[in-house]
């Protein structure tokens, strides 16, 4: 017996459990691929479920019309790509050998994978501040936040004062969301001037429902059951002032869980997987298909996740169609793109 015919072989290996990752086992298994999805270790960033699972009441996402809570969404979701057969892995890969083929790929515990294809579903985690109040509230859906659009109109943040930490467009866009429900919106900035585009910038300073505070940075969250307020320091005087809110939105970027993908897969500039032809999940290596947070760097919402985790399946599907043939699927690509469908 060959080293490779002694190794684990699979059609598709899905690294990731988050909306993408479940939903793209969900097709494959359908389409009878018999998908293997390593799902994540709690021992590293990306844990089993993604972020959905610190997430208490989802109510944007379709179908649900009470709105949901982001663990059982997950399970439920997990649930439904078991019931046609996906197996599954609770580690981490922390190897993909992209030269070989098919490609090696090795976990945390050192177990070798052989995959025809290869479907990336590792997700992006929202950065915090770090101050210990802030996850436990976070996690708990005590009015601390890293998702203006998803948690913004939740019934407890109307009416009240939010506060917006960050500088970027993203904390600006977050800042004018939330004006449709809040009663003000305090931007919590540590410097002087914003880094948002000037567009987005001059939006945001010239609705009159957001205030900011410049060269401050928050010290500490307030608040047992649901958070009541900020400690905040100015970065100039060092001088010290609590201010109250209803809820806190930390808008100061995400982190995509590719550490291990550099030198795999081109990456862009901020670290997401890039995916070079439009409206396609297919990577820079032929037979690898990215899907999710882990490539999606503007939008980021669980729905938008499940879509291209869906795209990666019927992709790496067409793929395996064509035996893996890299001529022959990228011309159809090329084909399909050139007359619109």
């Amino acid at each position: 017996m060959s080293d490779n015919e002694s190794r684990q072989h699979e059609q598709v290996v899905i690294i990731g459990s988050g909306p993408a990752g479940w939903t793209a086992a969900i097709y494959a298994a359908r389409a009878e691929l018999d998908p293997f999805v390593v799902e994540g270790g709690i021992s590293r960033t990306m844990i089993p479920g993604g972020q959905l699972m610190f997430t208490t009441e989802v109510e944007n996402y379709p179908g649900f019309r009470e709105g949901v809570d982001g663990q059982t969404l997950m399970m439920e979701m997990k649930e439904q790509a078991l019931r046609f057969g996906t197996r599954v892995l609770t580690e981490d890969v922390v190897e993909i050998d992209p030269g070989q083929r098919p490609f090696r790929l090795v976990t945390t515990s050192g177990q070798e994978i052989l995959a025809e294809t290869v479907i990336l579903a590792t997700g992006a985690n929202a950065k915090w501040l770090g101050l210990p109040n802030e996850q436990r509230l976070a996690q708990s859906g005590g009015g601390v936040s890293a998702c203006a659009v998803c948690d913004g109109a939740l019934p407890h943040f109307r009416d009240q004062v939010l506060a917006v930490v960050g500088g970027g467009d993203t904390a600006m866009e977050d800042a004018l969301y939330l004006t449709k429900f809040a009663r003000q919106v305090v931007v919590i900035h540590r410097r002087d001037e914003l880094r948002a585009s000037a567009i987005m910038a001059d939006r945001a300073m010239e609705n009159e429902k957001i205030y900011f505070a410049w060269n401050t940075v928050v010290t500490e969250v307030h608040g047992d059951d649901v958070i009541t307020g900020l400690r905040l320091r100015d970065t100039l005087t060092g001088e010290e002032r609590d201010l109250e809110v209803g809820g806190l939105f930390v808008a100061i970027g995400h982190s995509p869980n590719t550490d291990f993908l550099r030198g795999v897969v081109t990456l862009k500039p901020n670290g997401y997987v890039e995916t070079p032809i439009p409206w396609r999940t297919q990577t820079s290596v032929p037979g690898i298909f990215a899907a999710g947070d882990v490539m999606d760097d503007y939008y980021r919402q669980a729905v938008t996740a499940a879509g291209t985790g869906c795209m990666a399946a019927l992709d790496a599907e067409r793929w395996l169609a064509h035996g893996g043939s890299e001529a022959e699927h990228t011309a159809e690509v090329q084909e399909e793109a050139a007359v619109g469908g």
